[in-house]
């Protein structure tokens, strides 16, 4: 679904990806886990195509596809989804027009007719169900007002909507409160299908705990530098990074 090779991006002038190897196929979850600054959300940032980030080498391909000559809104027509680790808020635009422009956007992409109102009202209400999103605040502006929790469960609520075939979190966790976590994971594994992946970024193992990954990655200093199974996210928990960064230098 997703293959990264020798993948370099800088942003003003500064390199932060420094050769990123990476391939994830259909069903599996990915963890992506390390310090602050090591690269983790400008690799989101990049697959998302920020126009912020330059790519200066490497190639990516999604579902066989050239994902770095697609415009973003390309991106996400093809199924690319990115939960931002800071959601904002849009004032005056209310979640129902939002996410029916959305739909349509993507249905027009394939060729579609419009989605029906009185079908897209009851997509809605069965995707609210799923990450218990109150109907009052799926009716107000998007995000406006919502604590930190709600926003990241209206950022599920946004993935679910849109069905997207790899999803990308981007601290998702961050902020969330015990119960607000086990909603917005319980949520995301609600729509798990064997056609669907995910790169999960993060830096503990609580949410990895709910969301199970196959492959867990660290990445330090713009490259992964160790891959292994979830044991590994345990490890990382117990003992922090050091003992990696340790045995590299010691490489």
């Amino acid at each position: 679904m997703l293959r990264i090779k020798d993948l370099h991006a800088a942003i003003n002038g500064k390199e932060i990806l420094k050769g990123i190897n990476l391939e994830v196929n259909p069903g599996e979850i990915h963890a992506l886990m390390g310090q602050n600054g090591a690269g983790k959300s400008t690799l989101g940032n990049v697959l998302a195509g920020n126009p912020a980030y330059e790519v200066t080498g490497g190639s990516i391909i999604f579902n066989g596809k050239d994902l770095l000559a697609m415009k973003p809104e390309e991106r996400a027509n093809e199924g690319l989804f990115l939960s931002f680790q800071q959601p904002v808020e849009i004032p005056g635009v209310s979640m129902v027009n939002f996410m029916r422009a959305a739909i349509n956007s993507r249905r027009k992409y394939r060729g579609e007719e419009p989605m029906a109102a009185g079908d897209f009202l009851k997509m809605m209400r069965e995707k609210r169900k799923i990450v218990e999103l109150d109907s009052k605040l799926a009716n107000r502006s998007v995000n406006e007002g919502f604590s930190g929790g709600e926003k990241k469960r209206n950022e599920i609520f946004q993935m679910a909507m849109l069905e997207p075939t790899l999803s990308i979190l981007d601290e998702t966790d961050s902020g969330l409160d015990v119960d607000a976590l086990r909603i917005v994971a319980e949520g995301f594994n609600k729509l798990r299908t064997p056609e669907t992946s995910a790169l999960v970024i993060t830096h503990y193992q609580r949410l990895l705990d709910y969301l199970k990954p196959d492959v867990v990655h660290v990445l330090l200093d713009g490259r992964i530098v160790k891959t292994g199974g979830p044991q590994l996210a345990t490890e990382i928990e117990e003992k922090g990074f050091d003992w990696i960064k340790t045995g590299l230098s010691a490489i």
